[in-house]
């Protein structure tokens, strides 16, 4: 027995890893390594077989009486391999041998004993404790061949085994066979007993994540039991297979794919993942409200259209029109004149004193030099109102032909304007006319009435809009 303690607890430090179940499809074969004993006593009193009565007693009689009647080599003495073959059922290949010096109560020389035997067991632990207990009780059945002193019969066998399983895939063993011998004259009916331990291998864990491949889902890849085998590579509690962000950690509500910053929005989603936002920018934030983000506002705090940036349009002048609106964006101006200033009478007036001082070379177009001063000064007053077309009128008085005078009012009235375009004002805002002697502004029967009707006047164009 000195032998066998020594074996168990080598093995016990040899086979103490794997996985912590019974003989099953993960590790289907088992290796069982025992001290056997043999006792011819508790078998039946008959007349038949090798054995005279005297050396048997009744079925199970001293079944325990080990120090009377057991035959016990003291050493590693039978040897089973097993393999799982589904349901609970295994079957077992088995070798023994073993030294008889007593049959019953009789001594004898030593006789050799060697035994060759199949069995079939079922397990009876999942009915008893569930998958995964620690006590593995079983019954089977098994035929085989023994030699007992080179005369060899054949046996029918049945057998009670118990396994308690102490490791992740060792177990201590414990098994009770009945052998019934077929021969009638020369065979030995007898128990056969054994202890000692047992270990399962041929488990299959490609990827070593302890869980073998016929219940891991992933077996290529190292996974966690909860997840059948599958991994959760940043542990956010979602498997990979379901999770799409697999390497960040996030939220079962996206996925596995985080929200960073809290707005709802998951990050892959998420235009601006670090700035809390709204789901009709893509996550971006919109500070000032006016529906474009922040990133693509030129003014993110102000409100204005996404026309202008994101900006509010200007006015300049102060003049209520904005700019974009303002024909006039740096004068002042009025609503109705698209933010331009208007013309009043005023200065009408005002032009109008200055070209009473134009003067032209005698029954001529060509303006005096003197004149020079009252054209700047109307031109200056002209382009305070951009957008106003001023209309350039010529008279004349009565004397002469109507033709004569209508001809020299109208070259009068264009060199006026001529001379203003080359001093600045735009040709497109000027207009000219002559009218000859059809609208005197006093009489022509006296020189000073003549002489007021010689004139050069300047109004609004009528057909402006």
């Amino acid at each position: 027995m000195k032998h066998l303690n020594s074996i168990l607890v080598a093995a016990l430090l040899l086979f103490s890893v794997g996985a912590a179940n019974a003989q099953d499809e993960n590790n289907p074969w088992a290796i069982s390594i025992d001290v056997n004993a043999v006792d011819t006593y508790p078998v039946g009193i008959d007349d038949e077989g090798r054995l005279p009565e005297a050396a048997k007693g009744e079925l199970f009689d001293e079944y325990f009486n080990a120090n009377d009647h057991w035959n016990i080599l003291p050493s590693v003495s039978r040897l089973s391999i097993g393999r799982y073959i589904g349901s609970g059922f295994t079957f077992a290949a088995v070798g023994s041998i073993n030294r008889i010096d007593k049959v019953g109560d009789i001594a004898v020389d030593d006789l050799t004993y060697y035994a060759a035997d199949g069995e079939i067991k079922y397990s009876l632990r999942d009915l008893i404790n569930g998958p995964g207990g620690w006590f593995d009780p079983s019954l089977g059945i098994g035929g085989g061949y023994t030699w007992v002193d080179d005369i060899g019969f054949g046996t029918a066998n049945a057998l009670a085994n118990v396994r308690f399983w102490v490791g992740e895939n060792i177990a201590l063993n414990f098994q009770s066979t009945y052998k019934h011998a077929f021969e009638d004259s020369y065979g030995i009916q007898h128990f056969q007993h054994s202890a000692g331990i047992v270990f399962k291998f041929g488990g299959k864990d490609t990827d070593g994540d302890g869980i073998y491949d016929v219940n891991d889902e992933c077996p290529e890849t190292p996974g966690l039991p909860e997840f059948n085998g599958c991994p959760d590579t940043d542990g956010d509690g979602i498997e990979d297979r379901n999770d799409a962000c697999p390497n960040t950690p996030g939220l079962p509500e996206f996925n596995g794919c985080p929200d960073t910053d809290g707005d709802g929005i998951p990050d892959p989603q998420d235009a601006c993942p670090t700035v809390a936002g709204l789901a009709a920018l893509n996550g971006c934030p919109d500070a000032d409200g006016d529906g474009i983000a922040d990133g693509e506002d030129a003014c993110p705090n102000e409100a204005g259209p996404r026309a202008n940036n994101g900006c509010p349009y200007e006015d300049r002048d102060g003049d209520g029109v904005l700019d974009k609106d303002d024909a006039c964006p740096d004068v002042p101006g009025t609503v109705a004149n698209n933010g331009c200033p208007e013309v009043t009478v005023e200065v009408i007036k005002e032009i109008n004193e200055y070209s009473k001082t134009i003067l032209f070379d005698y029954d001529k177009a060509t303006i005096r030099q003197e004149s020079y001063s009252a054209l700047q000064s109307i031109a200056d007053i002209m382009k305070e109102y951009p957008n106003t077309v001023f209309h350039i009128q010529g008279h004349t008085d009565s004397r002469g032909s109507d033709a004569y005078n209508m001809k020299l009012s109208k070259e009068r009235a264009a060199s006026v304007m001529d001379y203003l375009t080359t001093i600045g004002m735009p040709a497109n805002r000027l207009t000219s006319e002559g009218y000859g002697e059809e609208r005197p502004i006093a009489t022509n029967n006296t020189a000073a009435g003549r002489q007021q009707n010689r004139r050069v006047e300047i109004s609004l164009q009528k057909d402006q809009n």
